[in-house]
């Protein structure tokens, strides 16, 4: 065990996201001998005191199976049903596997709305806590009966990080058929080198981020980075590990290769971390050296300091903020809908009301809506903790 992380034991509360290819078989369906040893890993760590949270792929995996629907991609409307029938399967399994230990579980099926509309997110964080509460393992999907193309996370190990902030967990473990992030796709590049410690997700560490690695898995070395930044932002440490293994908790604890993503050492506020985890910002607004050397010493953003308003959006609404390099360095609620926005862009705050006929707010993106993104942009100009606003 390295001596920046510790064993999973030791952590308050721990969100575990399982891959589809772990959990279901092709052509046998679920495979439960691997479930029932999960399961016992989990029952384990609660005995010791920790909290656990499930996020579990494989409703449309295990659907599909049960349907014999073709190999290959499906329809929107094909993975909808087999979602209907799998997650139905899913959830039993689980409870079954789970009771087994007299563990009682609790399905939550969340859609992309769920954790970026601020009210339904504070709802669903009120669910978690109260099962949390009463002993029951949350066990939690995407609710892929009802989610488009449009309005999907696409993944679960994003769907994951959002659930680890919102549940307030210190540790995020993504298992899934990759051990670990290697600084190439390692079965592209046989020099590719495994990373077993991410002091921070930077752009060089972004780089090495590959494709999906199974037919059953949406979600390759990509998702999980931007996993890693939205739950590392928040003050949450992740590891990346195998599950190939029967017992893949215990194995992480007996040493087994994994990659371990530190947490940040000034995390965001909890409100902070909603803005920071956004997945479909509404738009973007670039800004110049002296907006972007403000934002990093901690103060708002002015108009001035805007070279270029891009997308459309309503005051309220989520935005990227671009500095000079054109990589994201924050994100912030927007104080102004784009169309103003794009009139003030460049102009002195006292100019507003004589351009839009009202005197509107001074800043573009107040500090108070907006949280760095960029790790060398976050240890600069964040200083605040995690706290339950």
């Amino acid at each position: 065990m390295s001596a920046t992380r510790k064993p999973l034991a030791r952590h308050r509360r721990i969100v575990i996201k399982i891959g589809s290819a772990l959990l279901v078989d092709r052509g046998a369906g679920l495979k439960k001998a691997w479930l029932t040893g999960m399961c016992a890993d989990i029952a384990a760590l609660r005995a010791r005191g920790v909290e656990v949270l499930v996020v579990s792929s494989g409703a449309i995996a295990l659907g599909r199976t049960v349907l014999s629907l073709p190999a290959g991609a499906l329809k929107l409307e094909e993975s909808q049903a087999a979602a209907a029938v799998g997650q139905i399967a899913l959830a039993r399994a689980w409870s079954d596997g789970l009771s087994a230990d007299g563990i009682v579980a609790g399905q939550i099926l969340l859609t992309l709305g769920d954790t970026e509309e601020r009210r339904r997110y504070l709802n669903a964080r009120a669910t978690i806590q109260q099962l949390l509460k009463l002993g029951v393992v949350p066990i939690i999907n995407e609710n892929d009966t009802v989610a488009t193309t449009e309005i999907r996370y696409g993944d679960n190990d994003r769907l994951a990080a959002r659930v680890a902030t919102m549940a307030g967990a210190d540790l995020l473990v993504l298992l899934s058929d990759i051990d670990g992030l290697y600084t190439a796709p390692p079965h592209v590049d046989p020099a590719a080198r495994f990373l077993e410690v991410i002091p921070e997700i930077n752009a060089e560490i972004e780089a090495m981020a590959g494709g999906a690695a199974s037919e059953l898995s949406r979600g390759g070395m990509r998702t999980k980075i931007d996993a890693g930044k939205i739950a590392t932002t928040a003050g949450c440490a992740m590891i990346i590990a195998s599950g190939k293994t029967d017992r893949p908790l215990s194995a992480i604890e007996a040493g087994a290769r994994s990659s371990f993503f530190q947490p940040a050492r000034n995390p965001v506020t909890a409100r902070k971390t909603w803005i920071a985890g956004q997945l479909l910002p509404a738009g973007s607004i670039a800004i110049d050296a002296g907006a972007e050397t403000a934002l990093r010493s901690g103060k708002s953003l002015l108009p001035a300091g805007v070279r270029q308003v891009t997308g459309s959006f309503s005051r309220g609404d989520t935005i990227a903020i671009i500095g000079v390099a054109g990589r994201e360095i924050a994100r912030g609620l927007a104080g102004y809908d784009a169309d103003e926005a794009r009139q003030i862009a460049g102009r002195k705050s006292p100019d507003i009301a004589a351009i839009l006929g009202y005197a509107g707010r001074a800043a573009m993106v107040h500090r108070d809506d907006l949280v760095m993104t960029a790790p060398e942009a976050r240890e600069a100009g964040e200083t605040r903790t995690i706290a339950n606003a």
